[in-house]
This record gives structure tokens, C-alpha cells and sequence, in this order.
């Protein structure tokens, strides 16, 4: 089976770090094009893709008739009017989180899938790492018995105004940035959607959320997340029953921010903890992706999950008084 060629719009700093590695190593896919005007930028994924070939233009990438599937690492504002270009053109889309910035700008993009037949997605990475695949079989197989109470935590430093997540006008805030992690992972493993959001404290600089304190109620648990912009880096999810407690102490930044861990303490007092090194979530979300395209196979993180997860940071705008 031929691997499929995969083109990136624009060279995003976090394109050229994880996705074009990932994309180049992946088995199942070849990195052949890049769009984008600058050509210093250009040559720092030509360093590990010589062959790649380079477009001056999005549209241009769009029209090459090589590209079979298209990456999108734009700033957040600009997801939806290129995924749907790429799809209107005849591309596979991969598209960077968040997808949109409404819920219901879901609806748009389902639909061009479905006229299509092409796969669409966001990448949203962390569901193809097996330490959430575990910690789903564990939560949902009784390990901590019954589920009381999620909390989440993910955290980081910018105030830097010129970047992207602390503008305003290109979607920016750290719950569309790194909210989607706290949200979408505590839903993919216990597979269950929040019915409110009683309370949300939002601190905004520039017009953008830095902070959010949450609370949230589900049909069978209570979740509480912090998500920041402006504290120390923290990352950590969980899952706290009648019988045990699970933790997952990297669970989005997987062997960058530390080694992938998960922990299970029950109540006979013993305590087991797993580890997973030299896992790239990354190259697994384009395996994966491939590996769909090219059975038929269901794809993790469907347009329908990532819709789920968009309509939570609603409800959480919402819920602060904030129309976003």
C-alpha cells in the first residue's frame, strides 16, 4: 500500500518541533510539501525533508495534485476556512487544535466530510497514546470503582502579547489552547458529556482567558480543572472512585514535559504504576490517521468528539458571563 503524501500550510514553529518529524517518521506517510514564503523557515524542515517540495502560497499547496493529505497549523481563527478548502480541493484534513472556536462551527466541517467522503480531524493527539487507552480500560473496567470525582490541571508561562495565544483576534486563551486537553481527555476516558458548568472564574489579560477555574457536573462524577497561561508548567488528570485512585501525572505533554506515568493506588493499599518512554503521540496520530484513510478503520478522534469537546468550553464561557 503506497504511503500518503501529506503537505503542511505555513511553518509553524510547532509544525517544524512535533508534526513534520512525526509526519516524516510515520509509518504510512510521506512529508513531500510545504507552503510558506519564507525560505529560511523553509529550509529548517528541508534539514530533515530535503525532498520536500515548497509552495509559496496556501493555495498553491491546495492545487498540488502530489498532496493526498493536508496539515493545518494556522492560527486558530483561520482552522475551519482552510480545512474546508483543503476538503473542497480533494485533501484529507488534519487540522490543529482547537478546530473551530464555536461548537457549532462543527457542523460546517461534518458536513463537507460527509459530502466528501474524506477523513477530517482535529489533532488532537493525547487519545492516541496508550496511557489514556489504559486509563480509559482501567476507569471504565471498575479498577477504582465507582467514579466520585475528576480533577485536571495544565498550566504554562506566556505573556509574551505578540504570541498568537495572547491575541484576541486569532482566537486565542488558554482554554481554547490547552483547555481541550483538561475537557476532552476526562470525557474520552469515561466516555460520559458534562450536563452543566455551575461555576467558571475566568481572568482575561488582552481580552484573553488566562486563568479558568472550573467546576462541572456529569451524569455519574464532578470535574474541577485549573488552565493557565500565567503559572508555573503543571500537567496532571485524575480520576478518584469509591475504591482507588488513578493518576496520570503527564498526561498531555507525553516525554516533553516528563516521562508518560500512570498510577493506581486501590484499597488494599498497593500501589502500581506504568510507564510508557519513547512514545510519540504524535507519529501514532498520523499512523493512525494514515491507517484509516487506507482501511476504513474508525479513527480515534472524530469531528463528533472534538465537536463534544468545543461545546464544554461553551458551556464555560458561558457559565463566566463571557460571550466568546
Amino acid at each position: 500500500m503506497k504511503p500518503l503524501r501529506w503537505g503542511i500550510l505555513g511553518a509553524a514553529n510547532f509544525a517544524k518541533q512535533h508534526m513534520a518529524p512525526a509526519i516524516h517518521a510515520a509509518k504510512g506517510a510521506e512529508l513531500v510539501a510545504l507552503a510558506t514564503s519564507n525560505a529560511g523557515k523553509a529550509a529548517d524542515f528541508q534539514a530533515f525533508a530535503p525532498q520536500l517540495r515548497i509552495h509559496d502560497s496556501y493555495d498553491a499547496l491546495l492545487a498540488d495534485a502530489e498532496v493526498d493529505v493536508v496539515y493545518v497549523p494556522l492560527p486558530n481563527h483561520l482552522h475551519v476556512a482552510w480545512s474546508l478548502k483543503a476538503m473542497a480541493a480533494g485533501k484529507h484534513v488534519l487540522c490543529e487544535k482547537p478546530m473551530t472556536l464555536k461548537a457549532d462551527e462543527f457542523d460546517q466541517l461534518i458536513a463537507a466530510r460527509d459530502q466528501s467522503n474524506l477523513l477530517a480531524a482535529e489533532a488532537y493527539m493525547i487519545v492516541h497514546h496508550p496511557q489514556f487507552h489504559r486509563a480509559r480500560e482501567l476507569v471504565q473496567g471498575n479498577a477504582i470503582g465507582k467514579l466520585v470525582h475528576v480533577d485536571a490541571t495544565f498550566s504554562f508561562f506566556n505573556d509574551d502579547i505578540t504570541n498568537i495565544r495572547n491575541k484576541p483576534e486569532a482566537g486565542g486563551g488558554g482554554l481554547r489552547d490547552i483547555g481541550v486537553y483538561t475537557f476532552g481527555a476526562a470525557r474520552f476516558v469515561t466516555g460520559e458529556e458534562p450536563e452543566a458548568v455551575p461555576y467558571a472564574k475566568l481572568r482575561r489579560e488582552n481580552d484573553v482567558d488566562v486563568f479558568a477555574q472550573v467546576a462541572a457536573d456529569f451524569p455519574g462524577f464532578s470535574y474541577s480543572a485549573v488552565v493557565s497561561m500565567r503559572m508555573f508548567p503543571r500537567q496532571s488528570i485524575t480520576f478518584h472512585g469509591e475504591k482507588g485512585v488513578l493518576t496520570l501525572t503527564c498526561p498531555f505533554n507525553a516525554n516533553v514535559f516528563d516521562a508518560a506515568t500512570l498510577t493506581l493506588e486501590n484499597e488494599a493499599q498497593t500501589v502500581v504504576t506504568e510507564r510508557w518512554t519513547g512514545v510519540n503521540q504524535y507519529v501514532l496520530q498520523v499512523e493512525n490517521f494514515c491507517g484509516s484513510v487506507q482501511t476504513g478503520a474508525a479513527y480515534q478522534c472524530t469531528l463528533e468528539f472534538s465537536r463534544g469537546t468545543q461545546h464544554m468550553i461553551d458551556m464555560i464561557f458561558a457559565a463566566d458571563g463571557y460571550s466568546a
